[in-house]
Order: structure tokens, then sequence, then C-alpha cells
């Protein structure tokens, strides 16, 4: 069951520091406890750009110029770095896309564990360790002591999957955020790994934030959805209406593009055309010169708008 929001993010825009070329532009969306808010779009759509801003983490190269991060009534855009740093891992965790290139290749598993205990916890290095198995065994690795000492190479993509779960929930964030966590995976692995966070929403009460591209990950573990396209929310919607009827022209662009596991065989159906880059983009919609929908009040940004019951969508077609 879901309360009142986690995290409220409200007319997010980034931009790019020499050239002013906008990559986010007016995202606004929310997380309640409790909930899981996936985040679809193509690559180059704005997905890691959006988590990394939520994180605190834009390269150098980006800046954000507008717009509220409100994790827990604390607005984390208007804090300095040193106080986004110190509530990273405490209040809010990342699971990255590879977790062989977030982990430290030269540390023992449980040691960067520890790390995350000791310092956003305070816990002292023997309640850290005994912690850190703890965690271990919680996300499903087998014989959690002797994986402690354990290098990143030395695991199964799986395991170590897991283990960036462990060290994200160690310091028991209020928001954790997924980036693509079952990429590199396969089936059973992911589903396995999907299985893990839908446990652990609904036994510790995370909000989370999963971004994918991956629709049948989305009707697996979401709750609402927010499509976006070309640093724009193109819908919001809660994923069993998403599926049913959406009505941005991206969204069902996205869904007619899905393979079927059922039925009789079919061609795919592509979405002619790609996303623009930051510098490119179009006036007025930025999915119109790939929408058969367009007309002349495309040219003008369309705004969110309901479309139902929780139900938003940004096209001038929708009424």
């Amino acid at each position: 069951m879901t309360t009142g929001p986690v995290l409220v993010v409200d007319g997010l825009t980034t931009e790019l520091r020499r050239t002013t070329a906008t990559i986010l532009e007016g995202v606004t969306f929310s997380i309640a406890e409790g909930e899981t808010v996936a985040v679809v779009g193509e690559s180059g759509s704005g997905k890691s750009m959006l988590a990394l801003a939520v994180m605190g983490l834009l390269p150098r190269a980006i800046r954000r110029t507008a717009g509220s991060i409100v994790l827990g009534g604390t607005d984390l855009a208007a804090l300095s770095a040193g106080e986004v740093r110190a509530r990273r891992g405490r209040d809010l965790a990342m699971i990255f896309q590879e977790p062989l290139s977030a982990l430290n290749p030269v540390m023992r598993v449980g040691t960067q564990i520890v790390e995350v205990l000791t310092r956003r916890r305070g816990l002292p290095s023997h309640a850290a360790r005994a912690e850190a198995i703890r965690l271990l065994g919680r996300v499903g690795i087998a014989r959690p002591a002797e994986r402690f000492r354990a290098f990143p190479h030395e695991l199964s993509g799986g395991m170590r999957q897991r283990v960036m779960i462990a060290a994200a929930l160690a310091a028991q964030p209020r928001l954790l955020i997924a980036d693509e966590p079952t990429t590199a995976l396969d089936v059973t692995v992911q589903a396995q790994i999907l299985d893990l966070l839908r446990d652990l929403k609904r036994d510790i009460g995370l909000a989370l934030m999963l971004i994918t591209h991956d629709l049948g990950v989305v009707a697996e573990l979401a709750d609402r959805v927010v499509v976006l396209y070309a640093g724009r929310v193109a819908e919001i919607a809660p994923a069993t209406t998403l599926f049913d009827s959406a009505r941005h022209p991206y969204s069902r662009a996205l869904l007619a593009s899905r393979p079927r596991a059922h039925g009789p065989r079919s061609a795919l159906v592509p979405i002619e055309g790609a996303v623009p880059t930051a510098g490119t983009m179009p006036a007025g919609c930025r999915f119109r010169p790939r929408c058969s929908l367009a007309t002349v009040s495309c040219a003008s940004p369309p705004p969110l708008h309901a479309a139902g019951p929780d139900h938003l969508v940004a096209c001038w077609a929708v009424q």
C-alpha cells in the first residue's frame, strides 16, 4: 500500500554547459512509499540522465538549470554538493547497470558493503561485518560468509548484481534507483532479481525508481510508468492502464514494437527514425518528426494534461 510521495521531481531541466542544448526538459513525476515507478523509453530518451540528476551525479559537462528534486521534504537541488553526498547512500541509493564496472575490482565485495555500513550507519567494524554477511544472505547469495571474501571477478553476473543490491540497501535508503538492473543477465537470473526487488519493496517499504527499456520487466514489477521521449515526459499512467490503453502515439509505438510470445507470427513493427540528440531537438513536440498523427498544432510543445484517473498525456491529438 502506498502513502505520501517519497520523491517529487518538478520541472527538472538540464542542459549542456557549453552549448545550452537541453537534455531533460520540464520533467515532473513523483514516487510514493512502497511504489515502483518505471521510467521507459528508447536509448537516448534521457532515462539514465534522469537517474543521475536525482542522485546528484550529473557529469561536469551537464548542469541543472531549473526544477526541484524533493526527497522526504528536502529539495536536493538546493543543497551543496557535500550535503547531497552525505545523503547519498543514506536516503537514496542506486543500482548501476553493469555491476562489474560499478564494484571496485581490487576490493573484496564484503569490504565494499562494510564501507557503506561504517560510513553511513556508523557501525563498528565487527558489527558492520556481521551486518554485511546478513545482507548478502538476505539478497539470496548462498554461503554469504564465504562470498564476503570474494572479489567481484570471482562471482557470476547474477551474484554481482545481488552484491550491488546489498550495498545499496546497507544504509537503509528510502529511495532505490535501479538502472537497467537485469540487462546483462540471462532470463532465469533476471526473474530471480525481479523477485528479489519485489520482496524487498514489500518487506521494507522501499520507493523504487526503475530505469528500463524492457517492457516485460515493467509489466512484471511497475505500479506506474513514466514514458520519456527526448528528455520530455510523454505519458504517465498506472502500468495496467498504459498496457491496456496507452494514449500517446509514442507509448503506443513502443508497445506495438514488442515481440509477441503468443498468437500468430508477425513481423516486428519498428518506430521509424531515431531519437533526436541534444542540440538537434525539433521545435514543438519532440516526437513530431516520427509521428503519423502530427498536425500544425504540434509545432508548439504540448502540456501534460489529464487523460483519465492518474493518467497524464502530453499530446495535442489526445483530448
